[in-house]
C-alpha cells in the first residue's frame, strides 16, 4: 500500500499545557514570549516528524500555487500572455486576465500574487532550511544522510521559487535567512547573484536527495528533478555545455525512459487511446511502470492530506452556453442526474473557457503531422462537437454556426473565442469526475498532474545542443520525443529554437511555465506578436519592456528605508 506525501501535511498537533498558577514575581523570564499551545518553527522543527512536517507544508504551499489563478497561477504560466493562448470567455483588455499587456502595471492583482507567493515559498523554505542546519544528526533515522535529503528538499524549493521570480522581474532581493523581524531595506539583488544561489541549491539538492524510484513517497523531489532544473539553470547563465553534461546526467544516469508501449490503465476516450493518453489517465501517474514521471504533484482526493484540481476546467469551451439548436431545440442534454438532464457531458464536464489556446496551438503547429502524430488524434484533442436532442433535426450533426440566421449567433468573436473550440483532453477527467455531479463534476479533477516529465528533459538538452552548435544532436534529442508520437523527424537544419519551441508546445501544452521558456529563449517578444491572435487584443499589445514585469507598487512603497527601483517601462 503506497505511503503518501502529506500524510502529515495538514493534520498539526494540538499540544496542551498546563500553566503554573503562581510565578515568582522575580523571575524576568515570565515576559519571554514562548509558545505552548500552538505549533510555531521554534517547537515544531525539533524532530524528524517535524521536519517532515514542514516538507510536506512546503509541497503543500507548492501544490496550491501550481493551481490557483491569483498565485503561479496555470494561465499565467502555461498560456495566458504568452504565444500559446489568452482568456476565450473574456478577452477583452481590462479583464484582470493577461490579455493585454497594457493592463500590466504595478498595481496589476497577478503581478503582486506572483510576488508575494513566490517570497511566501522562499519564506517558508528559509526557516526550515536554518531549523535542519541546526539540528543534530542524530535525530535523523539515517543519521546525517537524511539529514541532508530534508535539507536537499528544502533547498530545492528554495530555487524553484526563485526560478520564477527571477524570470519574471529580474533584478529581486535575494533572501538565503528567514526574515524574522519587521524590515524596509530590500535591495535588488543582480540576476546573476540570484542564479548563482538556483545553482548551489540545485547541485546540493541533486547529489542529496534519493535517487528517483528510492522516495519515501510519491511526489517527493528526487536527484533527478533538481538535476534538470540545475541543467535550465546553466541554460539561463549561458552554461551551454554544462547544460547538456547535467541533462544527460538525467537521462541516462536514472530508471527514466520515455513511454512508448500503452500501460496502467488504458481509458480510451471516443473509441481510442494510445501511450500519450495513457500519460494522463487518472491513477497512471504514480506507477512504477510509468518511468517518464519525473516530479507528479499529489492531487488525489481519496488520501489523508488530499485536495482537488479546481482550475482544469479553464481550458475547454463553454459548450453549454450554446443553449439552442438551429431549430430552436435544447443543444445539448448532458448526462442524467436525479432524473434530469444536466446540460453539461462528463467528457469535458463544465469548462469555463478561461485559457483558449491560439490557432497555432489548435490548428498550425500540427499541419506537418496532422493526420499521423498521435498527440493531434482525436481522443487526444477533441475538435468537432454535436448537436444532442433528439427532439431536434439536427441531433448527431456537428455544431456549425453556419446553419444559424439568427442575430443571437452572429458573434464569431463568442462563438469561436467561448463556445466552441479545440479540446485537450489530457486536462480533463471523463468518467471521474466524483463531485457536484449535477454540474457533470464542474472541472474539478482529483488526478495527479505532472510537474516535470522525461520528454522536457530531452526537449531541454536539445536546447543546450543548440547552445554548443551541434543541431545535429539537437534534432536527435527532439526525434525522440516525435518518434514516440509517431511524428516526422525534423531535420539538423530545420532544428531552429523556434522549433524547438513548437515542438514543447506540442508535447507539453499546459503543463511547461511558457513565459519562463519564452524568455529564457529570448522569443518571448517577437513569438507573441506573431503567434497571439486575441481578436481583441491582438499580439496581445504586448512591448519591448514587458520582457520583465513590474516591481508590485506594495513593495516599492513598503520599502522606505532603501531606494527599490521600478522595472523600465512602467
Amino acid at each position: 500500500m503506497k505511503k503518501y506525501l502529506y500524510t502529515l501535511g495538514k493534520k498539526y498537533l494540538l499540544i496542551i499545557s498546563f500553566l503554573v498558577l503562581i510565578l515568582p514575581s522575580c523571575n524576568d523570564k515570565i515576559l519571554d514570549e514562548v509558545p505552548l499551545d500552538f505549533l510555531s518553527p521554534d517547537n515544531a522543527y525539533l524532530s524528524e516528524a517535524g521536519v517532515l512536517q514542514g516538507v510536506s507544508a512546503l509541497h503543500e504551499r507548492v501544490r496550491g500555487a501550481y493551481y490557483a489563478f491569483n498565485e503561479f497561477g496555470t494561465m499565467n504560466w502555461a498560456t495566458h500572455g504568452s504565444d500559446l493562448g489568452y482568456n476565450g470567455e473574456v478577452p477583452q483588455a481590462g479583464s484582470g486576465y493577461l490579455n493585454s499587456y497594457l493592463d500590466l502595471n504595478p498595481t496589476f492583482k497577478a503581478d503582486t500574487a506572483h510576488w508575494n507567493t513566490g517570497y511566501r515559498i522562499v519564506q517558508r523554505a528559509n526557516v526550515l532550511i536554518s531549523k535542519i542546519k541546526g539540528l543534530e544528526p542524530t535525530i535523523f533515522s539515517a543519521g546525517e544522510a537524511g539529514k541532508n535529503i530534508y535539507l536537499a528538499e528544502a533547498r530545492f524549493f528554495r530555487a524553484w521559487a526563485y526560478r520564477n521570480l527571477v524570470s519574471t522581474y529580474g533584478d529581486i532581493p535575494l533572501l538565503t535567512e528567514p526574515v524574522s523581524t519587521a524590515k524596509d531595506d530590500f535591495v535588488r539583488n543582480p540576476i546573476a547573484d540570484v542564479q548563482k544561489l538556483m545553482e548551489d541549491d540545485f547541485k546540493f539538492a541533486s547529489e542529496n536527495l534519493p535517487v528517483p524510484g528510492a522516495e519515501a513517497a510519491p511526489g517527493r523531489i528526487t536527484q533527478g528533478v533538481a538535476m534538470h532544473y540545475l541543467s535550465e539553470t546553466y541554460l539561463e547563465e549561458g552554461k551551454a555545455q554544462l547544460a547538456v553534461d547535467a541533462a544527460t546526467r538525467v537521462i541516462t544516469g536514472y530508471r527514466y525512459q520515455m513511454m512508448t508501449s500503452r500501460f496502467g490503465t488504458r481509458h480510451d476516450v471516443f473509441g481510442s487511446g494510445d501511450v500519450y493518453s495513457d500519460l494522463f489517465y487518472t491513477g497512471n501517474q504514480n506507477l512504477a511502470a510509468n518511468t517518464e514521471a519525473m516530479w507528479v504533484i499529489q492531487v488525489e482526493k481519496i488520501i489523508t492530506g488530499g485536495g482537488q484540481l479546481a482550475t482544469a476546467y479553464i481550458f475547454g469551451p463553454r459548450y453549454f452556453d450554446l443553449a439552442l439548436t438551429p431549430d430552436g431545440f435544447k443543444a445539448t442534454r448532458g448526462t442524467i442526474y436525479a432524473g434530469a438532464y444536466t446540460g453539461i457531458n462528463d467528457t469535458l464536464s463544465r469548462p469555463t473557457a478561461n485559457a483558449r489556446g491560439t490557432n497555432f496551438v489548435f490548428y498550425d503547429m500540427w499541419r506537418s503531422d496532422w493526420n499521423n502524430d498521435i498527440r493531434n488524434a482525436k481522443h487526444n484533442i477533441k475538435r468537432t462537437y454535436y448537436y444532442d436532442n433528439p427532439a431536434s433535426a439536427y441531433n448527431g450533426k456537428k455544431i456549425d454556426f453556419s446553419l444559424y440566421t439568427s442575430p443571437a449567433r452572429s458573434n464569431l468573436m463568442v462563438d469561436t473565442c467561448k463556445i466552441i473550440f479545440p479540446s485537450f483532453i489530457k486536462f480533463f477527467d471523463p468518467q471521474n469526475y466524483i463531485l457536484q455531479p449535477n454540474r457533470a463534476g464542474s472541472g474539478i479533477t482529483h488526478k495527479d498532474w505532472y510537474a516535470l516529465r522525461l520528454a522536457e528533459t530531452y526537449l531541454l538538452r536539445a536546447e543546450a545542443y543548440l547552445g554548443i552548435n551541434r543541431p545535429d544532436l539537437a534534432a536527435a534529442d527532439v526525434n525522440v520525443v516525435r518518434s514516440r508520437s509517431s511524428a516526422n523527424p525534423v531535420s539538423a537544419a530545420n532544428c531552429t529554437i523556434d522549433y524547438i519551441l513548437d515542438e514543447r508546445a506540442r508535447e507539453l501544452y499546459g503543463e511547461e511555465w511558457r513565459l519562463i521558456a519564452l524568455r529564457r529563449t529570448g522569443k518571448l517578444i517577437e513569438r507573441v506578436k506573431r503567434l497571439n491572435d486575441n481578436p481583441a487584443c491582438p499580439g496581445a499589445y504586448i512591448q519591448d519592456f514587458n520582457f520583465r514585469w513590474p516591481i508590485p507598487q506594495a513593495q516599492i512603497d513598503l520599502n522606505v528605508g532603501a531606494p527599490f527601483a521600478q522595472n523600465p517601462g512602467y
